[in-house]
């Protein structure tokens, strides 16, 4: 189970924008995560899009509307359940994330001023289905390739 949520200016991604963009950033940590594509787990991921008017959103000190230029400005907060997220993976998962949304955008690279946070939520902090949901319990659905579920098995009982 994962929530990614993109902040950006009011008006910055189309809907057509916000439609690929709601099946890449799923993919680019679905991969990672599961070890594989596998459009199944997909329905564990949610993608929200939460715009701000540009006199709600300051960079370097300054509101957007006073920075007197145009700013590219966008965070990606990722929330992921507990398990195999080192730091390599969790690289892989932001570099993922930056490339597909500086494709979606029509951009060669990711601007600078794109930022993401990758948060990982402690074993049994995460609720879900009437309770404390545990990665644990989603190992066998499936979804997961057999050497992913072993590291995360590692990771979440060390």
């Amino acid at each position: 189970m994962t929530i990614i949520t993109v902040n950006a200016p009011t008006g910055r991604l189309s809907p057509d924008q916000r439609r690929v963009l709601a099946e890449t950033l799923t993919d680019a940590v679905l991969v990672p995560e599961v070890g594989r594509f596998s459009p199944p787990a997909r329905a564990g991921f949610q993608v929200h899009f939460v715009e701000r008017e540009p006199d709600m959103t300051a960079i370097g000190g300054r509101l957007l509307t006073d920075a007197g230029q145009e700013l590219d400005v966008m965070v990606i907060d990722v929330a992921v359940m507990d398990g195999d997220w080192r730091r390599d993976v969790r690289a892989e998962v932001i570099e993922r994330l930056l490339a597909a949304l500086a494709e979606a955008c029509g951009l060669p690279e990711p601007s600078p001023a794109w930022w993401v946070n990758f948060r990982v939520v402690e074993e049994g902090s995460w609720g879900s289905r009437g309770g404390v949901l545990s990665i644990l319990s989603l190992l066998e659905s499936g979804v997961f390739t057999e050497e992913k579920a072993e590291a995360i098995r590692a990771a979440v009982t060390a």
